[in-house]
């Protein structure tokens, strides 16, 4: 008797799983994008190479209002990744460098774009259209050489919002 009333206390708690799964609120969505290759500070951060704070563990969360110039968004949890003396891993490239944006949910997109200090110098359509998971970019620098910050910028079709991400780079 004690296992078949054992069984029917399973059974009924399995019936009930997925309902009360679906009464529990929505958590906040933790997944969006960010720039994995070169290596972006929030790369950096995740994989170990600089010692950061929340972001190792969400990297692709550097959202904020559109329009924003800062590495972090706006997003003050996020502030390490503004601080330009933390040790970041440059990256020598020509004057020519694809961007690869790992996309873990994908919205539909206005642009991406690519400023070093506050020269844009380069803008890609979206189409607004979802991208892949994985989509990549080549910018060309022109004149640039030497260390610079790239801040690159997903701006999103279909909210208010943009991802932000920062590579330093060495050029030339």
């Amino acid at each position: 008797m004690t296992s078949r009333k054992h069984l029917k206390s399973i059974a009924a708690g399995a019936a009930l799983a997925p309902v009360i799964a679906l009464g529990l609120p929505a958590g906040v969505a933790s997944a969006h994008g960010y720039v994995s290759a070169p290596l972006s500070r929030q790369a950096q951060c995740a994989q170990g190479i600089v010692s950061c704070g929340d972001i190792k563990y969400e990297p692709q969360s550097v959202e904020g209002t559109k329009g924003l110039r800062s590495c972090s968004g706006g997003n003050t949890r996020f502030a390490e990744l503004d601080d330009d003396t933390l040790g970041w891993r440059v990256t020598p490239v020509g004057r020519t460098v694809t961007f690869t944006w790992t996309n873990t949910a994908s919205h539909r997109t206005s642009d991406w774009e690519y400023y070093i200090g506050g020269t844009r110098v380069a803008v890609v359509d979206g189409g607004n259209t979802q991208p892949p998971a994985t989509v990549t970019h080549t910018v060309d620098f022109g004149s640039f050489t030497g260390r610079q910050k790239v801040l690159a910028v997903w701006n999103i079709a279909d909210t208010a919002n943009a991802f932000y991400s920062c590579v330093d780079l060495q050029i030339g």
